[in-house]
């Protein structure tokens, strides 16, 4: 994003901490003169904290430009640290299986997300597209053993075939394994590198654009993601750190952690997730740096979709709804509060028909 910065009248402190933010590398880490500041309450957008503690209201695009920093921070103290990305494996991409379905070609293919690691993934490109390049997207699957198979249309529920459908509407998709699922077994064990099932996979999901922005067919400026349950929530912390993500929806993905089975997070704390939720933040979303409000918050301007069941057991609605009235204003300060959207479908914790359309329909909106 290419948004100029200009100060408000706190911007000689916000220059100051963006500038340590620049110079100490990764996002989120600062010097130990300037800690990031931590939010008693992530609910309210409406302020950012100075080093000191001090409230000063976000006035414009270079205030909540700050605050998002500060939420990028907090992530990643609870995920890890996103790896340096200056220094990328080569991909070494294999097929290794192709299979023709008429207008579109699935691939099974095979590539490197970092030394000594080897991601399987379908990729599905459409047919006749000879030199015109189009959108790419990311298909993230739920939690279910067949990882990636579920989004190619190969099992489980048909209403989660997203990268086969989306596919057929002109996209090339897609879909890996989450670590752990389908053909990639992972352990989570620190020595790899990561404190956090979320960070891997996130990493992962980062070498998956890379891939796409790689491909001749795909035009590396129009990129998507979208993800049910597992899938949404993965779709949501990826495009906090990737800002190529363009356009992305999340079914089923989330809800604020106050209304989570009551607040208790349990759910959030295995391997796969975010183990420090429960050894550092006792499990308690009082003491959890972050929350899905300034995740939503966070990818403004940028479109995002929550497609949010009326009767979903696992992320309740009513938390959706508070993420998306906070977030709104953020979206209005740069000009696009219509990049915002929810939709509420009367069924369970599913994917039905009429929602994957307005999904799919909101997709090509912002990417074709």
């Amino acid at each position: 994003m290419n948004t100029p910065i200009h100060l408000s009248r706190h911007g000689t402190w916000c220059l100051r901490f963006v500038l340590a933010l620049i110079t100490w590398g990764t996002v989120g880490r600062t010097h130990a003169a300037d800690p990031v500041p931590l939010y008693a309450e992530h609910q309210d957008l409406s302020y950012v904290l100075d080093a000191s503690g001090q409230k000063h209201p976000i006035q414009s695009v270079a205030d909540w430009e700050l605050r998002r920093q500060h939420v990028l921070a907090h992530m990643q103290s609870v995920m890890g640290p996103l790896p340096d990305r200056t220094k990328l494996a080569p991909l070494e991409i294999q097929v290794v299986e192709k299979v023709n379905l008429g207008n579109i070609v699935r691939r099974k293919i095979e590539y490197t997300t970092e030394p000594g690691y080897r991601l399987r993934a379908y990729l599905f490109i459409p047919a006749g597209l000879e030199s015109r390049k189009v959108p790419g997207i990311l298909c993230l699957h739920q939690t279910v053993t067949m990882g990636k198979d579920e989004p190619a249309g190969l099992g489980g529920n048909p209403n989660l075939h997203y990268a086969l459908h989306l596919a057929g509407r002109g996209f090339v998709t897609l879909a890996p394994d989450y670590p752990s699922f389908g053909e990639r077994p992972y352990d989570f064990a620190p020595q790899h590198g990561y404190l956090s099932g979320s960070m891997k996979a996130i990493w992962d999901n980062m070498r998956g654009i890379d891939l796409l922005q790689s491909l001749p067919d795909v035009d590396p400026d129009r990129i998507g993601c979208i993800g049910h349950s597992l899938g949404g929530h993965n779709t949501m912390f990826t495009a906090v750190f990737d800002t190529r993500i363009k356009a992305l929806v999340s079914n089923c993905g989330f809800t604020r952690f106050h209304k989570y089975y009551e607040g208790k997070l349990v759910g959030w704390t295995s391997p796969r997730y975010m183990p420090r939720i429960a050894n550092v933040h006792d499990n308690n979303p009082d003491k959890v740096p972050f929350d899905f409000t300034e995740i939503v918050a966070a990818f403004a301007p940028r479109a995002f979709l929550a497609s949010s069941p009326v009767r979903d057991s696992n992320f309740e609605v009513s938390g959706v709804r508070d993420v998306i009235a906070a977030a709104k204003p953020i979206y209005a300060l740069y000009g696009k509060p219509d990049n915002l959207q929810a939709n509420y479908p009367e069924s369970e914790h599913d994917f039905p028909a009429e929602a994957r359309e307005v999904a799919y329909r909101f997709l090509e909106k912002h990417l074709k």
